[in-house]
């Protein structure tokens, strides 16, 4: 008889990431004040209850990855969008997700953005809208609930055209934007610490790095419209979140190396795409969705290729 399993388990890898994304969780409270940890305490609360639930009828514990999706979930919002559409969000997330499709590990999606989406399209004029600038003073957002200056677009929403260069804003993260997407200073290190420690796979970072910045280069060089710097592609909005912390998701990433590189590949010129070529400034997001989409055929058709590459050769041996 199996015995079930109950109750909380925490997996190191989960708490690596967690480590690895306290430096910009912490930075975001001093750009935009204590608002962002009640949000992500939020977010916590309605993504661990919300699994907890599911896990029970299950039979199984409610694994520690619920706390990074809730925390990657939190990083791409706007820092005063309203608790209970957080709350929606990220139950949207857990839920339909991961746990319809059975659980941690089995599902096809990344949960975080699955909730993202939701509300983007749910609530857009809140999710594209509600800007604001970062807290100023010595102490930022330390010293307050949340800032008070209202901005109407972030960086690469307006920097599509243009040549001025947003690329220093956004690599030190005084500028409007999602919480935890901002500054690029803090999340190099945490995501260069989860390669170092194997946690996020080097392939997927180095293809997804290599798409993006070799297609925006083309685009930016050639002067295509709408077509920005690569530095201020690279910099700025979600890219770096979600090369380090999302394409490497381990359970909806391919398992084979090449199917590793295609898959990067394909999100970072996607991503190039999307961002030059639609309505949206931000292209991250549905880049890595349409790649999980991707990501089991790719795998299938790389597998498929190598049995037949071993039947012809054996072939070919046995003449």
């Amino acid at each position: 008889m199996v015995k079930k399993k109950k109750g909380f388990q925490w997996q190191m890898p989960m708490k690596k990431i967690l480590w690895a994304l306290s430096p910009a969780l912490l930075a975001s409270i001093y750009f935009y004040g204590w608002r962002v940890l009640i949000l992500l305490i939020v977010a916590n609360g309605a993504a661990f209850l919300s699994e907890y639930i599911f896990a029970k009828q299950y039979g199984d514990a409610v694994s520690s990855s619920v706390f990074v999706t809730a925390t990657l979930f939190t990083m791409t919002l706007p820092p005063t969008l309203p608790f209970w559409m957080a709350a929606v969000g990220v139950i949207f997330a857990i839920v339909f997700g991961k746990m319809v499709f059975g659980g941690f590990g089995k599902n096809i999606f990344n949960p975080a953005l699955v909730g993202r989406a939701f509300i983007y399209v749910s609530f857009a004029v809140y999710m594209t809208g509600h800007w604001v600038d970062p807290v100023g003073g010595s102490f930022g957002g330390f010293m307050a609930w949340q800032s008070d200056a209202v901005t109407s677009a972030t960086v690469l929403a307006t920097a599509h055209g243009t040549t001025e260069q947003f690329w220093l804003s956004g690599f030190l993260g005084r500028i409007a934007g999602s919480v935890g997407e901002t500054s690029a200073i803090l999340l190099i290190p945490g995501g260069i610490y989860l390669v170092w420690k194997k946690i996020a796979n080097k392939t997927l970072v180095f293809s997804t790095f290599g798409g993006m910045v070799v297609l925006q280069t083309i685009f930016w060089y050639l002067g295509v419209r709408d077509a920005m710097d690569p530095l201020t592609a690279l910099l700025n909005g979600g890219f770096l979140l979600g090369m380090f912390f999302m394409v490497t998701d381990p359970v909806t990433a391919p398992k084979t190396d090449t199917g590793k590189l295609l898959y990067g590949l394909l999100i970072g010129t996607l991503t190039v795409l999307i961002r030059t070529f639609s309505v949206w400034p931000e292209g991250m997001m549905f880049a890595i969705l349409l790649g999980n989409m991707f990501g089991p055929i790719t795998d299938y058709y790389v597998k498929e290729a190598k049995k037949k590459k071993k039947a012809k050769a054996a072939a070919t041996a046995g003449v």
